[in-house]
């Protein structure tokens, strides 16, 4: 729990997301086993040895909690807690880290966000089945009179993560799940067909690539003024500072885009593929 962000970041996802993921699961389930053919152990292999590989490679991590792992003995490291507010005065180092200092890190790691939602919709959208299946979600008035008290909220407080996570725990990522949960739980207690008028499928797949390239336009942005790659303080000639916040604010934007979209969109294609037989 010392990792503040990190800590907010699972208990989003694991409370906003994975419990939705699990009652749209059991809902897509139906209640008789299915017939398998024949078996196949090609799957099975490959966990084993996938498995086998992680269980060999702990062998050379360091202990939990060990003094002498190199990231404590990093001279990186030390520069990042102890220059971290004279290079940005962002009281979060955690935000100067992610989205600064290893500010192509951050871009991957929203690429491969982007990456997988688009991997996972190619394979399960099937979009003649959307219209058919968005009309069997139908609306409960009675949970509903509580979720619309709670959605305003939550969506506020996303806002306040979303903008304030250089100054506290938050951000992109977090916000980001905060946003696409709230739109879940109104098309649970509501209805899919209702959610989706307010953001369709189709807006969310535009939205996906459109956080990566608001990412990445702004390090190209940085390099068009005269600076490095995701290098902020171009971006305010005559304060490097304002430049930081401008740019960490920018990124932050586009991290927070694409996990809400891809989030959503995940979601909606889960639930619109229909119920098992």
């Amino acid at each position: 729990m010392d990792a503040v962000d990190v800590a907010f970041t699972e208990a989003a996802v694991g409370a906003g997301i994975s419990t939705v993921l699990m009652l749209i699961t059991l809902w897509l389930t139906s209640d008789k086993e299915s017939n398998v053919a024949k078996d196949n152990v090609f799957p099975l292999v490959i966990s084993l040895l996938l498995g086998g590989a992680l269980f060999y490679a702990t062998a050379d991590m360091p202990h939990f909690g060990s003094p002498s792992a190199n990231i404590h003995q990093s001279p990186t490291a030390q520069y990042y807690v102890q220059e971290s507010y004279s290079d940005g005065h962002i009281p979060n180092i955690v935000t100067t880290v992610l989205a600064s200092y290893r500010g192509y890190d951050t871009l991957g790691e929203t690429t491969v966000v982007f990456t997988a939602a688009i991997a996972v919709m190619m394979l399960l959208g099937r979009k003649e089945e959307r219209t058919k299946v968005a009309a069997l979600l139908k609306r409960d008035d009675i949970n509903y009179v509580g979720a619309k008290m709670l959605i305003p909220y939550i969506l506020l407080f996303a806002l306040y993560v979303q903008f304030h996570g250089d100054f506290g725990p938050g951000g992109g990522f977090q916000a980001g799940v905060m946003f696409a949960a709230a739109f879940v739980l109104h098309s649970l207690v509501r209805s899919l067909a209702e959610t989706q008028e307010a953001i369709s499928l189709r807006v969310l797949e535009f939205l996906i690539p459109g956080g990566v390239l608001l990412y990445a336009g702004t390090g190209i942005l940085c390099m068009i003024k005269g600076g490095n790659f995701l290098e902020y303080n171009v971006l305010d000639s005559h304060n490097p500072v304002h430049g930081q916040h401008m740019g960490i604010l920018l990124v932050e934007a586009g991290v927070g885009i694409t996990v809400f979209s891809a989030i959503l969109a995940l979601f909606f294609t889960f639930a619109l593929r229909g119920r098992a037989k």
